[in-house]
C-alpha cells in the first residue's frame, strides 16, 4: 500500500482548514526527473464531449503525479522525524548502525530525503509501480535500492536480505520507523492491524521508535468531510480533490473519493479513485497500541509537524502522528 492522504481537513488540537497551500517542489527537494511526466496508451485525447477525460484508476499506480501531490510536506517530516529520534529513541549501542524503515514507502520520499541527509533508510511497499519508481530514484541519485514489494502486516527480517548487515543478534535492525500520513488506515481489519504491530515489533529494537501518523474519526466534533490542494513543477500542474462518499460506524469503513486533475501545456486529463479507509476513533487506537503489549505512547503530535507544539488527544482530535517507543 502506498502512501493515503494526508487526512482529510480540519484538525482539533491545531485546526487547520479544510484545504492546501499549493505545492512548490523545489522547496520539497524534487526535481525535473523524479517528476517526468506519465505517459499512457490515453494521451492527448480529449473525451467526445469536449471535457478532460476520466482515467477510473488507482492513484498510488500513477507514482509520479502521487509524488509531486504529496511532495510539499517532505522538508517538515524528515526535519520532526530527525527530532523526534534525537528526543524519544534511546541512543543505539556503540558501532551499529541506526537505520530508519518506512512501511508503506509509496515513492520513498522520505527515504530518498534521510538518504541525502546520510541515514541509512530502507521501506516496503505493497504496490510494485511505487516501489519501481522509489528504487529507480535512489538509483539514478546514487544510492542502493533499498525498497521491497511485501505487506505491511505480513513481512519479517528476512526479506530484506541483502539490503539490511546480517546479524545474529535478536533486537529489531531498525532505531526508528515512521508511517506519517494515514497509510496505516488502509489496513482493513483489526487482525491485520495487529498483525502490523507486530511486524513493527519485530522490526524496531526496544528503546526505538515508531511515528505512526492516522487521522481519527472524533466522537464529539463533526468529522471532516473534504480538502482540496494544488501543486505544481515547472509545466505539470495537479489539483487534487477528495471528497467523502460514506462513513460506517459500525463496520469502520469510511470511503472517500479522490481526483488528481492533470494539466500540461498538450493534455489535460482526470484520475479518479476510491480510498476505502478503516476507522479509528482515540479509544479505539489506544486499545490497538496496548494489546500488542510492546508499544508505548510516549508522545503526540498534529499533522503540522511542529516538534514544539506536542498534541493532547480528545474526543474531538483528528490528525495525530503517535510517537510510539518498542519496550
Amino acid at each position: 500500500m502506498s502512501t493515503a492522504p494526508k487526512a482529510t481537513g480540519k484538525k482539533a488540537s491545531g485546526k487547520r482548514a479544510v484545504g492546501k497551500k499549493a505545492t512548490d517542489t523545489k522547496a520539497a527537494g524534487l526535481n525535473d526527473a523524479d517528476l517526468e511526466t506519465e505517459t499512457d496508451s490515453n494521451s492527448n485525447s480529449d473525451s467526445l464531449d469536449g471535457r478532460p477525460r476520466t482515467v477510473e484508476e488507482s492513484i498510488y499506480d500513477h507514482p509520479k503525479y502521487y509524488d509531486l501531490v504529496f511532495g510539499a510536506d517532505v522538508a517538515a517530516e524528515t526535519r520532526f522525524i530527525l527530532q523526534c529520534t534525537d528526543e524519544y529513541a534511546s541512543p543505539s549501542r556503540k558501532g551499529a548502525d541506526e537505520w530508519f524503515f518506512e512501511p508503506a514507502c509509496g515513492t520513498g520520499r522520505l527515504i530518498y530525503a534521510l538518504l541525502r541527509k546520510g541515514y541509512p533508510a530502507f521501506g516496503l511497499d505493497l504496490n510494485p509501480k511505487a516501489v519501481a519508481f522509489c528504487n529507480q530514484r535512489l538509483k539514478r541519485h546514487g544510492f542502493d535500492e533499498t525498497a521491497i514489494v511485501a505487506d505491511m502486516c505480513d513481512f519479517q527480517r528476512s526479506d530484506f536480505k541483502g539490503i539490511l548487515p546480517a546479524s545474529r543478534r535478536k533486537d529489531g535492525p531498525a532505531k526508528v520507523a515512521f508511517n506519517t500520513i494515514n497509510s496505516f488506515r488502509h489496513v482493513g481489519s483489526e487482525k491485520e492491524s495487529r498483525q502490523h504491530l507486530e511486524c513493527m515489533a519485530d522490526m524496531v529494537r526496544p528503546g526505538g521508535i515508531y511515528l505512526l501518523g492516522v487521522h481519527l474519526t472524533p466522537t464529539e466534533a463533526e468529522p471532516s468531510d473534504g480538502e482540496a490542494w494544488a501543486a505544481r513543477r515547472g509545466h505539470l500542474a495537479i489539483n487534487t480533490q477528495m471528497w467523502e462518499i460514506s462513513r460506517d460506524k459500525k463496520k469502520r469503513l469510511e470511503c472517500f473519493g479522490i481526483c488528481f486533475d492533470i494539466h500540461t501545456p498538450r493534455d489535460s486529463f482526470r484520475i479518479s479513485d476510491v480510498l476505502r479507509l478503516r476507522s479509528y476513533t482515540p479509544k479505539q487506537m489506544n486499545s490497538l497500541i496496548a494489546h500488542s503489549g510492546k508499544w508505548e505512547t510516549v508522545a503526540t503530535y498534529d499533522f503540522a509537524y511542529d516538534f514544539d507544539y506536542p498534541i493532547e488527544v480528545d474526543a474531538t482530535t483528528e490528525d495525530v502522528v503517535y510517537v510510539l517507543r518498542r519496550k
